[in-house]
C-alpha cells in the first residue's frame, strides 16, 4: 500500500478490505460526525421532562448499574445534571443484595427520600412492575438503556433506547454510557464541548461493555484514549498510576485488561460506591486512597475467583462434560460469573454455577459453542423461580430441590444441541508476514489501528515452523513464557492463562503460532514481544498425527490393510517406554495430557520414534488388562494407574491377538 503507512499496518488494513489510501487514513483518523441526539426516539420527551424537573427544582435520581458501563453512565449524567444546578442524587443497587436493575425496594426507598424523577442509565428496559410502582408512588420514570427490548416497553414518561423497534438511530450499538451522553447532549446543545468533557468516561464504559468500535463509538473511544494519556479527572489519573500504567500508552487493551477489572471489582465485591466516588471526586489525595482500595479489592476478587475455581474443578470429576452444573453455599455471588466463563472455555461446554442460600440458589451461566442459554432457560422455566440474560450469559434463581432435575434436563438439551451442531473453534488471522518485518518501528506503528476491540479486533499474525527454544511458566504458574526462533531470528513470546501442558508444547518442538505483536519495555530497553493467541504443532507434525489417527480408526473398525496393521503392532520396548513414562509423570497415579504432546514426550523420554498410532494401541492394551483406566476427549487423555504393583501378561491381550490374527489371514 503506497500511502506512507508502514508494512505491518498496511497489511492489516488490506486484509480488512481497506485497499484505498483515503479509506485507510479515514479509518486510522476517525472523525465521525456526531448524530443529532434527537434522532433517538423519545429524546424530545426525555429532555422536556428533565427541563421541567430543573425548573421545579425537583429531586432527581440517576439510577445505574454496578458494572463499568453503568458506573460511568451514572457518573456522567449525575455530573452533568449537578453542573446545571439540579437537585440530583445517584443510586446503584447492591449486586449481592438487590441484583441488577430497578427493584421495588429501591424505588420505595427513593420515594421516602423525596425523589420525584428517576432517570435510569444502562438498565430499566424490562422494568414493567417497577414502572407501575413508580406511577403509584407519584414518581416519574425516564428510562435510558441500550439493551435489547421486548415487545412491550415499561410505561414511563420516556424510553430512550437505540434498540427500540420503532427507532431509526443509525448506530444502535451505543453503550449505556453512550445513551446517557446523548441525553446530556440533548439537554446541553453542544455535543463537541461535552465530548471533550466526558470522552474519558465514554471511552471506559464503551470498551468495557465490548461495544463495536465503529461509527460514533469509534469516535468516542478515539477521543477518550487521547484524553486518558493525560487524564484530567483525579480519580482516573490515580487509578492509572495505581495500575502501573502512568507514562505508558493507554489502549483499549489497557482498559479491558487492567482498568476495567479494578472498577468492576467494586460492584462484584459489593462496594460499588468506591468506584462512583473515584470518578466524581475532585480531591487528588482522596482519589489515591480510592484507587488503592480498588486495586486491593481486585486482588481479593482474584483470590476468591481462584478458590471458587479450585473448588469447582475438584467436584467436576473426570470429563468429558456436556454441560456443567455445580452449586455451593460458600461461593461468592459477585465472582461466580467469571469462574463460569473460565470453565466453559476450558471444558468446552455451557457452565452453570449456583450460589446456595438456604432453600434457594442464584446462578450465573456462560455459553460455549453457540448454545443459546436464554432459549434453554426459557424451555426449562418450570424448574426455575426466575431467569434473565441473553444467549451467551444468563442468570437465574432456583430452589435447591430443583437443581438435580435442572442438571439432568440441561445436559440433555446441550447433548441434543451438540449432536446436531458441530462446534468448530476458529481464529481470524489477518495475515502471515516475514519474520524480519517485526521490527520495533513496524510493531509500534500498529498502535495507529487503535482503538481496537469489538468490531475492530487487535491485529493477529501467524508464523509457521517456529522452534521453541525455551518454555517456562511465570506469574505463579499462570502464564507461559517462550523463546521462539527461525531463520536466525529470535523473539520472546507470552501466552497468557496457559501452561506448557495446556498449550501441548515443550522445548524443542516446531510450532505454528498466531499472535499479536507488541513493544515490551523492561528496565528502559524496548523489544518486540509476541502475545500468543494460539499455538499448534507445525504442518508436518499435524499431517503425521492425522495419518496415525486415521490408521487407528481403521484398526478399530477392522478395515486396516496389512501395512497399517504391521505399523500398528507395538514392540515390547514401546510398551515398556509408555508404561515407564506414565509411572514417572503421573501425580497420585493420574495423568491428564494432550494426546499429541503425550506421544512426543514419550518419544523424548525413551529416545524412540514418536508414533501416535502405536501409543494408542499401548494405552488400549493397558486398559484392557486392568493396568489403567482410560478416558479420552477430542484431543486429550485422562489416565489413572490402577495396577497397584500387579503385573499383567500382555500376551493375553485380545487386542494384540486380533491384530496378529488379521496379519495371518
Amino acid at each position: 500500500m503506497d500511502s506512507g503507512i508502514l508494512p505491518l499496518t498496511a497489511a492489516v488494513l488490506a486484509s480488512r478490505g481497506l485497499y484505498d489510501p483515503k479509506q485507510a487514513h479515514a479509518f486510522l483518523e476517525p472523525e465521525t460526525a456526531l448524530v443529532d441526539p434527537f434522532e433517538l426516539y423519545d429524546m424530545d420527551r426525555a429532555v422536556q421532562r428533565v427541563r421541567l424537573a430543573l425548573q421545579r427544582a425537583e429531586k432527581i435520581c440517576v439510577y445505574g448499574d454496578y458494572d463499568v458501563d453503568g458506573i460511568t453512565a451514572t457518573c456522567l449524567l449525575f455530573d452533568y445534571l449537578r453542573s446545571v444546578g439540579a437537585d440530583v442524587m445517584h443510586y446503584i443497587p447492591s449486586r449481592l443484595e438487590e441484583g441488577y436493575g430497578l427493584n421495588q425496594m429501591a424505588v420505595q426507598q427513593l420515594a421516602s427520600e423525596g425523589v420525584q424523577l428517576i432517570v435510569t442509565v444502562d438498565c430499566g428496559i424490562t422494568a414493567m412492575e417497577e414502572a407501575e410502582l413508580c406511577r403509584s408512588l407519584g414518581i416519574d420514570l425516564l428510562i435510558t438503556d441500550h439493551h435489547e427490548c421486548k415487545e412491550l416497553l415499561p410505561e414511563a414518561c420516556a424510553v430512550v433506547d437505540p434498540h427500540r423497534r420503532d427507532a431509526e438511530y443509525p448506530y444502535s450499538n451505543l453503550a449505556g454510557v453512550g445513551v446517557a451522553f446523548k441525553l446530556a447532549c440533548a439537554l446541553h446543545g453542544d455535543q463537541e464541548k461535552l465530548l471533550e468533557r466526558y470522552c474519558d468516561l465514554l471511552c471506559l464504559g464503551t470498551v468495557a461493555d465490548v461495544m463495536p468500535l465503529l461509527g460514533e463509538n469509534r469516535c468516542f473511544v478515539a477521543a477518550g484514549l487521547r484524553a486518558l494519556e493525560r487524564p484530567a479527572r483525579p480519580g482516573i489519573a490515580a487509578l492509572i498510576r495505581a495500575c502501573g500504567c502512568e507514562g505508558k500508552s493507554v489502549t483499549s487493551g489497557t482498559i479491558g485488561y487492567t482498568l476495567s477489572p479494578r472498577i468492576n471489582a467494586a460492584g462484584r465485591m459489593g462496594q460499588v460506591e468506591l468506584a462512583t466516588e473515584l470518578f466524581l471526586t475532585r480531591d487528588p489525595r482522596r482519589a489515591e486512597e480510592l484507587a488503592d482500595a480498588l486495586c486491593k479489592l481486585n486482588r481479593q476478587r482474584q483470590q476468591i475467583e481462584q478458590e471458587i475455581y479450585a473448588d469447582a474443578t475438584h467436584h467436576l470429576g473426570d470429563g468429558p462434560h456436556t454441560a456443567i452444573v455445580l452449586s455451593s453455599e460458600s461461593w461468592h455471588q459477585g465472582v461466580v460469573g467469571i469462574v463460569a466463563s473460565r470453565l466453559a472455555e476450558e471444558y468446552h461446554c455451557p457452565t452453570f454455577l449456583i450460589c446456595l442460600d438456604g432453600d434457594k440458589g442464584k446462578a450465573s451461566s456462560r455459553s460455549h459453542g453457540g448454545f443459546n442459554l436464554f432459549s434453554a432457560l426459557d424451555e426449562l422455566s418450570d424448574l426455575l423461580e426466575g431467569f434473565g440474560g441473553h444467549a451467551l450469559a444468563a442468570g437465574f434463581t432456583i430452589l435447591r430441590h430443583q437443581i438435580d432435575p435442572f442438571r439432568e434436563a440441561i445436559v440433555q438439551l446441550a447433548g441434543d444441541y451438540y449432536e446436531e451442531t458441530e462446534a468448530v473453534a476458529s481464529l481470524r488471522i489477518d495475515c502471515e508476514a516475514p519474520l524480519s518485518a517485526f521490527t520495533l518501528q513496524n510493531v509500534a506503528d500498529l498502535n495507529h489501528l487503535e482503538p481496537c476491540g469489538s468490531g475492530c479486533p487487535n491485529p493477529v499474525f501467524c508464523l509457521s515452523s517456529m522452534r521453541v527454544e525455551q518454555a517456562s511458566e511465570v506469574g505463579g504458574g499462570k502464564h507461559l513464557r517462550l523463546r521462539l526462533s527461525r531463520d536466525g531470528l529470535s523473539f520472546n513470546g507470552i501466552f497468557f492463562s496457559n501452561t506448557a501442558k495446556k498449550a501441548a508444547i515443550c522445548e524443542g518442538d516446531t510450532v505454528d503460532i498466531a499472535f499479536t505483536p507488541q513493544v515490551n519495555e523492561y528496565r528502559g530497553m524496548q523489544s518486540v514481544q509476541f502475545v500468543l493467541c494460539d499455538i499448534r504443532p507445525d504442518e508436518r507434525c499435524r499431517a503425521e498425527s492425522d495419518l496415525d489417527e486415521a490408521a487407528y480408526l481403521s484398526v478399530q473398525q477392522g478395515t486396516a490393510p496389512e501395512a497399517e496393521l504391521r505399523r500398528a503392532l507395538p514392540q515390547r520396548g514401546e510398551f515398556i517406554a509408555v508404561w515407564k513414562y506414565l509411572a514417572s509423570r503421573s501425580t497420585d497415579n493420574v495423568l491428564d495430557e494432550d494426546f499429541s504432546l503425550l506421544c512426543r514426550n514419550i518419544a523424548r523420554f525413551s529416545g524412540l520414534p514418536c508414533s501416535p498410532l502405536r501409543t494408542h494401541i499401548c494405552l488400549d492394551v493397558f486398559s484392557e488388562q486392568g493396568l489403567i483406566k482410560l478416558k479420552t476427549t477430542r484431543s486429550s487423555v485422562h489416565i489413572r494407574l490402577t495396577c497397584e504393583g500387579k503385573k499383567a501378561d500382555l500376551n493375553q491381550s485380545s487386542i494384540l491377538a486380533e491384530i496378529r490374527r488379521r496379519l495371518q489371514q
